[in-house]
């Protein structure tokens, strides 16, 4: 077991030692609400996905409520909210259709924070919402600073913070006081590192692609102009694992080359250490559904990296009222920083 496994096997444990309780919508399996409750904070989870939620309570101190949230949903009181509103109406893959999108969880993420009024809130989604969909995004920080928030966000790319996976997504804080970003990482964690003990091996109910899968790999790549096969490197990070490229057998799917030039899918145990989940974690549901859970969360190694910074901004004693900040003389560069 590498030294890679054996510190997110120890350090991703639920360890409850604060008593602010953290809110999280659209939790998915608790990728996010993982890496909170390692830096000491109960979670309270909300999915419509069964699977998910059940994965969620399965692994996590907290409860997680299989619910279908809407802008008139009764929340429990939290001071802090965190979430990953549904990302596909500004993804490439979603078609990026933005708010006229049924899955835009936006409006009921913004009416959670108007109600409950948390000191902190954070919200991750893709980095489309800064590019084809900036003029939606620009009108969501309008919302929330009309509440009285200091707004920071950044891009961050999970690579840089111990993940061995790049992974890039939009990460956005709002609070009252101050907010530092965690610093990135100097080393990049690598695939070996990850899954080094289990991907040149071929256990059984290994799935293999076929000749027909490899010419159309082969054909996917030459029409992207790749130079080296997609295959997962053991000296480099990974690539982005989504749902579609770990539960689809599609042209970029993830996959291992054995030594016997045979390609191997990855299991979801494999997967789940890319995405940084402890080998304890268990998922719970079929093939399919547990690579959707891994393949839409956060990475729970980043997420206790952002939880330490969120608890630093939230320890902070000297707190701006809402009507402080709107009425106040302070210049736009010191309410909303962008990066």
């Amino acid at each position: 077991m590498s030294g890679y496994v054996k510190f997110i096997n120890h350090t991703l444990q639920p360890r409850i030692t604060e008593k602010e309780v953290v809110l999280d919508l659209f939790a998915g399996c608790g990728g996010l609400s993982l890496g909170f409750e390692a830096a000491g904070y109960k979670t309270i989870g909300y999915e419509m996905d069964n699977a998910a939620s059940e994965t969620y309570n399965k692994n996590l101190s907290g409860e997680c409520l299989a619910a279908t949230l809407s802008v008139d949903f009764n929340y429990p009181k939290a001071e802090i909210i965190i979430g990953g509103p549904p990302c596909q109406p500004f993804s490439v893959g979603g078609h990026q259709k933005g708010i006229e999108d049924a899955r835009d969880g936006f409006p009921i993420f913004i009416d959670a924070v108007r109600k409950l009024q948390p000191k902190v809130f954070m919200f991750e989604n893709v980095r489309g919402l800064l590019y084809t969909n900036k003029w939606y995004f620009d009108l969501i920080l309008n919302e929330l600073k009309k509440l009285g928030y200091i707004i920071n966000y950044k891009l961050l790319n999970a690579v840089n913070y111990g993940v061995p996976q790049n992974r890039e997504r939009l990460f956005v804080f709002g609070h009252r006081s101050q907010f530092n970003f965690p610093k990135p990482k100097s080393k990049k964690v690598t695939v070996g590192e990850a899954i080094g003990d289990t991907m040149f091996t071929a256990p059984e109910h290994s799935k293999f692609l076929t000749s027909s899968m490899d010419a159309y790999v082969a054909k996917y790549e030459r029409a992207s102009d790749c130079i080296n096969p997609r295959d997962l490197y053991p000296n480099k990070p990974a690539r982005t694992l989504t749902c579609r490229n770990l539960a689809g057998a599609t042209g970029d799917m993830q996959r291992v080359r054995l030594n016997d030039g045979r390609r191997r899918r990855l299991f979801h145990s494999e997967a789940a250490r890319l995405q940084s989940f402890p080998d304890w974690f268990d998922f719970i549901g079929n093939e399919t559904q547990k690579f959707n859970q891994i393949g839409n969360a956060v990475p729970p190694l980043l997420a206790y990296q952002l939880a330490l910074s969120l608890k630093d901004c939230y320890k902070t004693n000297e707190f701006y009222t809402p009507s402080e900040i709107i009425e106040s003389n302070l210049q736009p560069n010191q309410l909303l920083t962008l990066f």
